[in-house]
């Protein structure tokens, strides 16, 4: 009974706060909103709206923003599956996608703004030997006016996604034999992929490639530090409007998430008919016989490209490390004249009630996010359901703007007497950690040989004893592997901390974005560098523990 009510509860858990939340911001754009005085329908928020200046800045950086960083992050991650699939740089970047994956995105937005700014760190290593600089130049390049940086900055942190959702879905497609069938035409290894993968692989990345875009034309904690300012983007605008002490500015900024919502809707329009034109353009490419021509540069761009974003991860977080150690630093000297812990003792005393609401909170939302899925997975996996059935409902709250239904939430919590509180944000981080703990898990879950529970079963055990000695015990590293993941993004979530919260429950994230403003880097890096150890921790303990309980049974590391 349990089993079967599990997909209805995780179903429910996704699409009713959803639709809650869509509803109750649709209304106040309205005018509707009788806690403020709303009783009637009209246009008056539209119009406070389309008098703002700059909005019409504020909706083009938002939607090229989403389309060229979902353009180019793909553009990477086809290359190098092409370029490198079978060979040892494509095991290592496995190894190392989900970790990098694990990297909050405000901590990634720190370490990027840290490595390019005028007196960052790849100025001081070139300089002044190659630029001549003995001062930091006086360059827009955080927070420039086109977005450039906060495009660079989604491109680390969509990447990995989209690699882990492709290394995922390959398996199902069977491309060695593919390629090899290719190969044997005469065929490149690289053009082979392409030609006989990918028109296969697309279908099944298309809706985390629509996450991609949707978060990428609706992100705040990002837009917040390496964003233009002038005007910001759409959602940080929304943002401001939501905060703002003139409770009638909750008008507008309702009016403001709609518009958020079909600016999103119209970049996964354009990417609709770019796909429907790709296909219909590639066609002829794909049977005109051509075997190798661009190969090499194939081969050699998909290595590079990927090899520059994982190099400027890793070089973001040791950015991150040494600036939260760093004593004097001259520029442009290329390593400080002396380093301190000053700094974490400066701020460790004061961030333990945030280190301990953002363990709470994101352990909790991962063990009922666990809970679910398994319950899911183990309902789907005892009745043979479809592996694919329903799969578009769970990137629902990854496809729909945040901006256009957490305010909607605030407002239906606030009208139900809700006051913020920790409950509200981890129910409200559940709707992000169970898509992300589903889509990691649930290969490892169907392939798993179902003969071990069928032995188990012939010999006498009930389902529910199979289950939890032999399922759970064989699934060990997938499960850890996936809490991990989900554990990092619950820390990482920004937005719905800092509505459903409402300030009274502060995490690292919040607190460091919230820090981003001021002008002590040393500070924001430890507040950083603390929220990215965080996921590591999570990740060294899920490799951690199988290997310990299955020490003395090597033979028996199950889906590991």
């Amino acid at each position: 009974m349990l089993l079967r009510l599990a997909p209805w509860v995780m179903i429910s858990v996704l699409t009713l706060p959803l639709a809650t939340g869509l509803l109750m911001v649709i209304l106040p754009a309205f005018g509707y909103l009788p806690v403020l005085g709303g009783d009637t329908f009209h246009l008056e928020a539209w119009q406070a709206l389309w008098a703002r200046a700059g909005l019409h800045r504020s909706v083009l950086l938002s939607y090229f923003s989403g389309l060229i960083t979902t353009l180019v992050s793909l553009l990477i991650v086809v290359l190098f599956l092409a370029a490198s699939q079978g060979t040892w740089l494509d095991r290592a970047i496995r190894r190392m996608v989900s970790p990098l994956l694990a990297i909050p995105h405000a901590a990634v937005a720190f370490g990027l703004a840290f490595l390019i700014a005028p007196s960052g760190l790849l100025v001081r290593w070139v300089s002044p030997g190659l630029t001549g600089w003995e001062r930091p130049p006086d360059l827009l390049i955080v927070n420039d006016p086109l977005g450039l940086a906060l495009m660079a900055g989604l491109i680390l942190k969509e990447v990995p996604f989209l690699l882990l959702m492709s290394l995922a879905a390959l398996p199902q497609l069977r491309p060695e034999l593919r390629v090899t069938l290719a190969r044997s035409l005469g065929y490149a290894p690289s053009i082979a992929w392409l030609k006989c993968v990918l028109p296969a692989l697309y279908p099944l990345i298309r809706l985390p490639v629509y996450a991609v875009i949707a978060y990428a034309t609706s992100v705040v904690d990002m837009a917040l530090i390496l964003g233009p300012t002038l005007p910001p983007t759409l959602s940080v605008s929304i943002l401001t409007w939501f905060n703002d002490p003139d409770l009638s500015r909750r008008f507008m900024a309702s009016a403001g998430a709609l518009l958020q919502l079909g600016v999103t809707l119209a970049a996964l329009l354009t990417w609709w008919l770019g796909e429907q034109g790709v296909k219909r353009l590639s066609r002829r490419w794909l049977v005109n016989g051509a075997r190798s021509s661009c190969s090499r540069v194939i081969a050699f761009g998909g290595r590079a490209l990927l090899l520059t974003v994982t190099l400027l991860a890793i070089s973001a977080l040791g950015g991150l490390a040494l600036f939260s150690v760093a004593g004097f630093w001259r520029f442009p000297d290329a390593l400080p004249g002396s380093f301190t812990l000053d700094h974490w003792q400066r701020i460790l005393p004061s961030v333990t009630t945030p280190l301990m609401n953002t363990l709470s909170v994101g352990l909790a939302a991962t063990l009922i996010a666990a809970g679910l899925v398994v319950a899911t997975l183990e309902h789907a996996a005892r009745h043979h359901l479809p592996a694919r059935r329903a799969l578009w409902l769970l990137y629902l709250p990854l496809i729909v703007p945040q901006v256009a239904f957490l305010f909607g939430l605030v407002v239906a919590a606030e009208s139900a007497g809700l006051r913020p509180q920790h409950a509200l944000v981890v129910a409200v981080h559940l709707l992000f950690v169970v898509p992300y703990l589903y889509l990691s898990l649930s290969e490892a879950y169907r392939r798993l040989d179902p003969r071990w529970v069928q032995v188990a079963l012939s010999l006498g055990v009930t389902p529910w004893r199979a289950f939890w000695q032999v399922r759970l015990p064989l699934l060990l590293a997938p499960l850890l592997t996936a809490c991990a993941v989900s554990l990092a993004v619950s820390i990482g979530q920004y937005l719905p901390t800092l509505l459903l919260g409402g300030g009274r429950v502060p995490t690292i994230t919040t607190e460091a974005v919230a820090m981003a403003s001021g002008g002590n880097r040393r500070l924001v890096a430890v507040l950083a560098l603390l929220q990215a150890l965080l996921p590591f921790i999570g990740f060294s303990l899920a490799l951690l523990i199988p290997r310990l309980v299955w020490a003395k049974r090597r033979q028996m590391r199950g889906a590991a």
